[in-house]
């Protein structure tokens, strides 16, 4: 039987009733809903309902495809809304091969960079399906779904332009692959914490300068991690372990990290950390924010004083990505189920291991590994990166009467 089509677009001032009321309309004609969308922008109502019907004229109570027609136009008039209808020949959407998701977090965001944005996708045969604001505030981020894309060479082109735009871009595969991540592993120096706490040990050791600049050669990747450990903690040497205390005061939690720590454990994500730092102060990391899993290295202590060594094995960039698989092995979840976020080139094993690898604020020689990065200053746009809109944290914060203070 031949099958047809009317879309029908209702745009204008939203009201309560509008929905219901076009339904109602169409409930007396012999027509079947085949698809369904609606935005509110700044109260700006978008709602677009697309009918299927048998034949060329539908007949019924309520007559005619022209008396449907009628029907409609009277409704949006008595609702002061605007309506445009257009018939079609396929009521089944046609969906296009390698549906992605494309992340756009931009402080603040242009114009500029989302005509780039869109111009890359059109340039690679894509096309965007819907557009969503994630959040406003205190970025901009907006998520497209992308149908027809290559998604590594999709993701290329627009880590090109995101450079160009100075904004955050990520391209992950849509559909269930991307709700099933369900570990986070994350580094703690620079990423969930502001500051380097070797440098901060340094500091009441009277060396900083020094440390500093072998942190910086190693995070660059431009001295091994390990090597780079024992010859900063050497420094260390004569310490009070009265500093563990001092430091721990003095460390300050990355903008938006108890959110994204609170929001993913609401949602029964596992959440660990892995650090090149120091088991002496992530443990109280780990009770504070509530951490399921976490390694770091333990400074030596004799008689109350750092001996100026580590115990045990050395968490270094190896040792990250075996943590990684030993905490999704202890969790139950795949590999492909995990997120691994870090700056320093120290993380980029567990980067590449992980099924999603975010560079956050990092070196430029994680950001060109990582899957995506993210340089905002705040820890809580990755839930962006996970389909979470602010909206919804802030509602279910409401609901458990959580304050948000972070900022």
């Amino acid at each position: 039987m031949n099958q047809r089509t009317l879309l029908i677009t209702l745009t204008g001032p939203d009201r309560p009733g509008v929905t219901s009321r076009l339904f109602s309309v169409l409930a007396g004609f012999p027509v079947v809903v085949a698809d369904v969308e609606q935005v509110v922008i700044r109260n700006r109502l978008t709602l677009g309902v697309l009918v299927s019907y048998a034949g060329d004229t539908p007949t019924g109570t309520g007559g005619t495809l022209g008396a449907l027609w009628t029907a409609v136009e009277r409704t949006a008039e008595d609702l002061g809304l605007h309506v445009e209808l257009s018939t079609g020949s396929d009521p089944k959407e046609k969906r296009r091969r390698g549906r992605l998701n494309v992340t756009v977090l931009g402080a603040p965001l242009q114009p500029s960079a989302m005509a780039g944005i869109a111009g890359r996708i059109a340039a690679a045969g894509a096309n965007i399906d819907r557009i969503e604001r994630l959040s406003s505030y205190p970025v901009t981020c907006i998520e497209l779904s992308v149908s027809g894309a290559d998604p590594d060479t999709l993701r290329a082109d627009l880590a090109a332009e995101a450079h160009v735009q100075q904004v955050d871009v990520a391209v992950q595969r849509s559909g269930l692959h991307r709700r099933a991540k369900r570990l986070i592993v994350m580094d703690v120096d620079s990423t969930l914490i502001q500051a380097e706490v070797i440098e901060l040990l340094a500091a009441h050791a009277g060396c900083l300068d020094e440390v500093a600049r072998v942190t910086e050669e190693a995070m660059r990747g431009e001295l091994d991690f390990a090597e780079s450990l024992r010859r900063r903690v050497a420094l260390l040497e004569g310490l009070s372990e009265e500093v563990f205390e001092k430091v721990r005061k003095e460390v300050v939690l990355t903008p938006g990290a108890r959110t994204l720590v609170r929001t993913l454990k609401r949602l029964d994500y596992r959440f660990a950390i892995v650090s090149g730092g120091f088991t002496q102060l992530t443990d109280a990391l780990v009770e504070d924010l509530g951490i399921d899993y976490s390694a770091a290295n333990t400074l030596e202590v004799v008689d109350g004083v750092l001996t100026g060594r580590v115990v045990g094995e050395i968490v270094d960039r190896p040792g990250k990505a075996r943590a990684l698989e030993r905490f999704a092995r202890e969790a139950g979840i795949p590999i492909s189920q995990t997120v691994a976020i870090g700056d320093g080139a120290n993380d980029l094993d567990m980067i590449a291991a992980a099924g999603l690898g975010i560079a956050f604020n990092a070196k430029p020689v994680v950001r060109q590994a990582a899957d995506t990065a993210v340089n905002v200053p705040y820890l809580d746009s990755i839930l962006y990166l996970l389909g979470i809109p602010r909206a919804e944290v802030e509602e279910a914060d409401a609901e458990d009467g959580v304050i948000a203070v972070e900022r």
